[in-house]
């Protein structure tokens, strides 16, 4: 087929199971799309392209059809059939999908929040998805999450946590950052005051950015937030209490409990996002914030750190207010967690598997970072955070040192991460957070000799 002096690529494939009308149909439109017909080029009629195709003059015919439909022709009586659109400027180019988070396999990760997934019983973990997949594919699925799920976290959140709930006083949610996003589009609005911590979880920050939110960062101290510097007309404060991410302290039971008296006598909400809460090692964890004021505190729980992201599963208790408010969004938008998540995890828990890797991953950790701290200390190396988590913080002293001790660990096959990207605003505190959960603990002990040479040396 040719369009004056210019031939255009159609080609058709017998053999093949798509109809010869259809593939004819994509030829013309892919050609109009790359420009190789341009808006008011005349095509042959219908007889003369079956001709020249060798087809009969159905094909052709069904062709036009399907292209006229969708606006690509236009045929004029007695002239013929011309096209009627031009190809964009400028097509987008089609690229293959890249996760920027993917971590390159010749880097050891040793960066906060990664669990300790290899600790995983691989038995275990298959017969859970087993059962899981015996269960009945549903037709419904319930805003607030499966009832089983829901029995089995008000247990963990009892046993492990401190915090008596029954099953109706939990949901189930996709993780704490999509809790966060639920509750900034359902319980606050836009322009509200939301204050976190500085340096905090920067995706919560954006989370409350993104919707229209006024964020206020509140500084840190050993103590945690410093409740004492919350302004007049803050709606909510989003803050992790037990473990403090990234700096790892522990805030204060007097802190705390100037913080839910603010939030009674100034009607706000306090988000507690139990970052790392049932990895406590040196003594007792203080009470939940939701355990001294359940009417003002939203709890906000994972299994991405406890156990794996794979699951896609966490949860949330809340005053009843608040809860409504979720469930109403839920179902005005039509999503709902994860099912699949939290089958396996109901699976876990029903043999005893959750209890048990609870036992061992405390163990493991508690080992981990007495093997690094004492290291640490041995050399000079300063060490900030309590005997909990999963990471500790070692302090520098400036941004550029910072900088390079973080492209110094990555030439020798590190993956480290910085408190300075951890600042809403402008950061005021610089050191490398070294998390020790997310490798082996061979790669561990192998990796110690390159940390202390990068951690002691002295910025150029």
């Amino acid at each position: 087929m040719r369009r004056g002096d210019t031939a255009l690529p159609v080609s058709l494939n017998r053999d093949s199971g798509v109809p010869l009308a259809v593939q004819l149909a994509d030829a013309l439109r892919e050609s109009a799309a790359s420009g190789h017909l341009r808006g008011g080029d005349r095509l042959p009629s219908t007889r003369a392209l079956a001709d020249r195709l060798g087809v009969s003059r159905t094909v052709t015919s069904a062709a036009y059809e399907q292209l006229h439909a969708e606006g690509w022709i236009l045929g004029k009586h007695g002239s013929g059939t011309y096209v009627t659109t031009s190809p964009p400027a400028a097509r987008p180019e089609r690229r293959s999908v890249v996760a920027a988070d993917e971590t390159p396999n010749n880097l050891v990760v040793l960066t906060p929040g990664v669990p300790w997934a290899e600790g995983l019983d691989r038995a275990a973990w298959r017969r859970a998805w087993r059962a899981a997949a015996d269960t009945p594919p549903a037709t419904y699925l319930s805003r607030s999450g499966f009832a089983e799920y829901r029995a089995v976290i008000a247990e963990h959140l009892l046993r492990h946590r401190g915090l008596d709930v029954g099953t109706e006083s939990v949901l189930a949610t996709a993780g704490t950052t999509a809790a966060v996003v639920e509750l900034a589009s359902s319980v606050l609005r836009p322009g509200d005051l939301v204050a976190v911590e500085e340096p905090g979880y920067q995706r919560a920050v954006q989370a409350f950015r993104r919707a229209g939110m006024r964020v206020l960062p509140v500084p840190l101290d050993a103590e945690g937030l410093r409740a004492e510097v919350l302004p007049e007309g803050v709606r909510a404060v989003y803050c992790s209490p037990a473990h403090q991410y990234p700096m790892g302290c522990r805030m204060s039971a007097s802190r705390r409990v100037e913080l839910v008296e603010r939030a009674r006598a100034g009607k706000f909400l306090v988000i507690e996002d139990d970052y790392d809460g049932e990895l406590r090692y040196d003594v007792a964890p203080l009470p939940l914030l939701a355990s001294l004021a359940p009417d003002v505190v939203v709890h906000l729980g994972t299994t991405s750190k406890i156990l794996t992201p794979t699951l896609g599963a966490g949860w949330m208790v809340a005053p009843p207010s608040v809860t409504t408010a979720v469930l109403d969004y839920r179902e005005l938008i039509g999503t709902r967690p994860s099912p699949a998540g939290q089958r396996v995890l109901v699976e876990l828990a029903r043999h005893g598997d959750l209890g048990r890797h609870l036992r061992r991953l405390r163990r493991e950790l508690s080992e981990r970072r007495s093997m690094l701290v004492g290291v640490f200390r041995q050399t000079g190396i300063p060490v900030l955070g309590d005997d909990a988590g999963a990471h500790l913080v070692v302090p520098l002293g400036s941004a550029e040192d910072e900088r390079a001790r973080l492209m110094a660990g990555r030439h020798r096959g590190l993956l480290l991460d910085g408190l300075g990207r951890h600042f809403a605003r402008v950061p005021t505190a610089f050191g490398v957070a070294v998390g020790y959960a997310g490798c082996s603990r061979e790669s561990l002990r192998e990796s110690l000799r390159v940390l202390v040479e990068l951690l002691r040396a002295r910025p150029r």
